[in-house]
């Protein structure tokens, strides 16, 4: 998609002219203007040259943005993004008001000061009409020179056939001098004609409009300038993180530190970074601890503490302690600067509602000037002056105003995807920053998003005679020697509680078993509940406790010392901290919130109670979750969170896809909208500011169509004993646009976390059923009492795995495994076998023993092999 600055426009007629003329160059399949940056994104095949002219051709000027920029460093680019965003018709503006107030001043205390409250003139001028008239002519001409612009562009759109707000402020400050002008003529001429001077006074105190010829433009740049001075603080959130970018790094080239500009680093250079400083780009710790503010990417204020190992990422502050890093992303490549790409399309893109607008914004300036000439003709009709039917035609023409119209959308979702942006929450375009708030049901993949992703000890059940300190003495020095994902869950836990691993000999992991070593002499086991049970006897209350947990979605694992059994300890993917509120959050808002998981039901049943959600969908292949979107997108708008490859799908295919931010970048790339922080209550935040910002456009929209509604009648002097006058109505036309912009940066005092004001949510009943939806209700039973067919448990529904591998059965194998005994199995043949070219996704089962592949072409058996051996596992066959 190609960007472009266009210059000249002033309305949202403007911007619905120049989008009419470019969509019709061949080559063209979308454009999209926006008022507020004066930008337009154009995607298609047609050249800079044919756009740039067809602009030109409907009366405004462009030019391809960061046209230099595009061919230099990065830091280039970002350079003239900032620069593109400065401030630059303020200070022009500001200047051309306060020369316009000072000559209107001299112009007023005439009109006003003299001829209604007797101020003092020069002699020669008292009762001289015709001498005040003139000077009254003079003074107007030097403030319309100085708002030659409106007269410029008015007139000059005009004649193009596509008239915008400068061309109604151009005709009622015109069309107000010329009426003027005629005026004075009749006065000389009716003088020369052997009219005494005070008879002239009629004509000068009741039918000369210099004044407002004057005064209209004068007002209009007043509304102009404060306009201008909100649409300016709509754009800080982008423009300070642009300021945010570093400049520079210290990296070590031939043993010695060297600062160089950011453009000269590359990927695999160390760069060092000391307290108080930026970190320059994305890199890995390989030296030091710290503790980095990344509140410019999360919008979290507390320092994270990092240490070797550990990834840190552009533009966060390095807030305590000397570090030494890899750099391993620069440039566009950062962190940083997506998230810089990411605000800034967004801002330059267009959401739907503001269609609305846009359709009325095209035929509104020329409505109006039909309005105004109907309402001329009208009043002379019915027997009115001139000068009263050109007076209430004037003030139709000034007191319109299409800008309010135009800005009603862009400001508030600018604002809006600014504070996005502070959060942590980014929305890739306008679009989906409005849809967000239109969601109806959230579809959360349980491993990464629900849970941690992770393993994690959850239970310590020693057995009789044994302290707990003794079991985990065991299991850490006997699991350190393994690479189960299980296993590191104990070590992790060994390590958390400061334990001395002893020193373990004959070690050995028996395949699809367990593991067995010898500390001391005296031999060990570690493994599943029907290996243990026969080298020791299990009494009948652990094998209840363990029974129990399986049910509760855990892993029991049992240990033994020379046949005497040890106990057990638990490991389960553990929910994050915010998961149960994150849910009760969106069902407050009246969201209902499901679960998709490759798990078996009963991990998968126990997750979603602990969550909360309204139901659990198990069992589930990727193409499965994007089957259950499909289906779900028949009752309503539906949102996907995920974070893995698999979910990459399910995310495309959703109304609103929301990637969490420490997922892979395949989901990232798949998604609308991305969380940074990685937080469950994330999702609840986007919905809520994505409501808070559709509120404030409708509030926006109601207040240009209201302002419109109501004044263009008064105007017309449709309301019985009311007569607007042209200056009133240019001073409610410049406030107008003012109006909207500050009602839109009220979003920046919104609380995107406060759920106080959530709408509260009744029990509800799926559509077309009486069935009520609860928290923890599996799929299988939902289904059974809704009717539906939404059930996916590949347990249960054997056929329907089946069927879906019908379509593409050349390229899906079956392979069969032995020797895992656990989701973490799973978990680690599904990352073996995705890891070798040519398998898109592998999903694995330890009950059924298998690992159904989906292939993008022919894989040798002997890779597959190799990578389930080399995982730890028994390769048996392809089906």
């Amino acid at each position: 998609m190609n960007q472009y600055i266009v210059t000249g426009m002033t309305c949202a007629s403007c911007q619905a002219h120049v989008e009419k003329a470019v969509s019709k160059v061949p080559g063209v399949k979308s454009v999209s203007v926006s008022l507020l940056t004066n930008s337009m994104a154009v995607d298609g095949t047609a050249g800079p040259a044919e756009i740039i002219k067809a602009v030109e051709d409907a009366g405004y000027g462009a030019e391809p943005k960061n046209a230099a920029a595009q061919k230099q460093s990065s830091a280039a680019k970002l350079a003239a993004e900032e620069d593109a965003l400065k401030d630059r018709e303020t200070p022009k503006l500001v200047r051309r008001l306060i020369l316009s107030v000072g000559f209107l001043i001299a112009l007023m205390y005439i009109t006003m000061g003299h001829n209604m409250w007797n101020w003092p003139v020069p002699e020669f001028l008292v009762h001289n009409h015709i001498g005040l008239a003139i000077l009254q002519m003079l003074l107007t001409i030097v403030v319309m020179i100085i708002n030659r612009a409106f007269f410029i562009s008015g007139f000059k759109s005009l004649f193009h056939g596509s008239p915008n707000m400068d061309t109604l402020v151009a005709l009622g400050s015109g069309v107000s001098f010329g009426w003027s002008l005629f005026i004075l003529f009749r006065m000389t001429y009716l003088l020369t004609a052997g009219t005494s001077n005070m008879d002239l006074m009629p004509l000068y105190h009741n039918q000369l409009y210099f004044e407002s010829a004057a005064m209209i433009p004068a007002l209009i740049t007043v509304g102009k300038t404060l306009e201008s001075l909100s649409k300016g603080k709509t754009t800080d959130a982008l423009k300070n993180l642009m300021k945010m970018a570093p400049k520079t790094a210290v990296v070590e080239r031939d043993g010695q530190q060297v600062e160089i500009s950011i453009d000269e680093v590359h990927p695999g250079d160390i760069f060092v970074v000391k307290p108080g400083e930026s970190i320059p780009v994305d890199g890995v710790i390989i030296e030091g601890t710290t503790a980095v503010d990344e509140s410019a990417l999360t919008g979290e204020s507390v320092p994270v503490d990092k240490g070797a190992d550990d990834p840190v990422s552009a533009a966060t502050i390095n807030r305590s302690g000397y570090i030494r890093a890899r750099a391993t992303r620069i440039g566009e490549d950062t962190t940083f600067s997506q998230i810089i790409q990411m605000v800034s399309n967004a801002a330059s893109t267009k959401a739907p509602i503001a269609r609305i607008a846009d359709r009325v914004s095209g035929i509104f300036v020329p409505a109006v000037i039909l309005i105004a000439t109907a309402v001329m003709v009208i009043w002379l009709l019915l027997g009115q002056t001139p000068a009263f039917a050109l007076e209430r035609a004037i003030s139709v023409l000034v007191i319109s105003c299409p800008c309010a119209l135009g800005l009603a959308t862009p400001v508030a979702i600018m604002v809006g995807n600014g504070m996005g942006a502070r959060n942590g929450v980014l929305f890739k375009t306008s679009e989906a920053l409005e849809n967000a708030g239109r969601v109806q049901i959230v579809a959360l993949d349980k491993t990464g998003t629900i849970t941690e992703g992770k393993p994690a000890v959850t239970d310590i059940i020693p057995a009789d005679g044994v302290g707990k300190t003794e079991l985990m003495s065991v299991a850490y020095a006997l699991e350190q020697k393994s690479e189960h994902p299980l296993a590191r869950a104990i070590v992790a836990e060994g390590e958390k509680e400061g334990l001395q691993a002893a020193e373990v000999t004959d070690f050995a992991a028996l395949t699809g078993s367990g593991l067995t070593g010898r500390i001391d002499g005296q031999v060990l086991h570690g493994g599943s509940g029907s290996f243990i049970s026969t080298l020791a006897a299990v009494p009948e209350n652990l094998l209840k406790k363990a029974d129990s947990l399986a049910k509760d979605g855990k892993t029991p694992l049992y240990f033994e010392r020379e046949g005497k059994l040890l106990g057990i300890i638990a490991v389960a993917d553990i929910i994050k901290e915010d998961s149960a509120q994150a849910v009760q959050e969106l069902r407050n808002m009246g969201i209902e919130v499901v679960m998709l998981t490759g798990d078996n039901e009963a991990t998968a049943k126990s997750i979603g109670a602990q969550a909360g959600v309204d139901r659990v969908i198990a069992g589930v292949l990727p193409d499965g979750k994007e089957a259950v979107i499909r289906e779900l997108q028949k009752r309503g708008k539906v949102a996907m969170v995920g974070d893995g490859i698999n979910d990459a799908p399910a995310l495309t295919r959703a109304d609103t896809g929301i990637a969490i931010g420490a997922g892979t970048d395949v989901a990232i790339d798949s998604a609308d909208i991305v969380l940074m922080n990685s937080r469950l209550t994330d999702v609840s935040a986007a919905v809520r500011l994505s409501r808070a910002t559709l509120r404030n456009i409708h509030e926006n929209l109601f207040w240009a169509f209201a302002y419109n509604a109501l004044l263009i009648p008064m105007a017309a002097g449709l309301y019985p004993g009311i007569e607007m006058n042209p200056m009133w109505g240019a001073a409610a036309m410049s406030l107008s646009s003012f109006t909207v912009c500050m009602n839109a940066l009220r979003l920046n005092l919104f609380k995107v976390h406060n759920a106080s004001r959530d709408r509260a949510m009744k029990k509800r009943a799926l559509p077309g059923t009486h069935t009520e939806m609860y928290a923890g209700t599996s799929a299988t039973e939902m289904d059974a009492a809704a009717g539906t067919n939404l059930c996916c448990n590949a347990a249960e529904d054997k056929n329907d795995t089946l069927e879906m591998n019908k379509e593409d059965k050349r390229m899906t194998e079956t392979v069969k495994i032995d020797g895992m005994m656990c989701n973490h199995c799973e978990m680690h043949v599904k990352k073996a076998l995705e890891a070798l070219d040519g398998v898109e996704s592998a999903e694995a089962s330890h009950e059924k023993k298998q690992a159904i592949l989906k292939l993008s072409r022919e894989v040798p058996e002997d890779e597959i092999r190799k990578a389930v051996k080399d995982a730890g596992y028994e390769f048996v066959g392809i089906e």
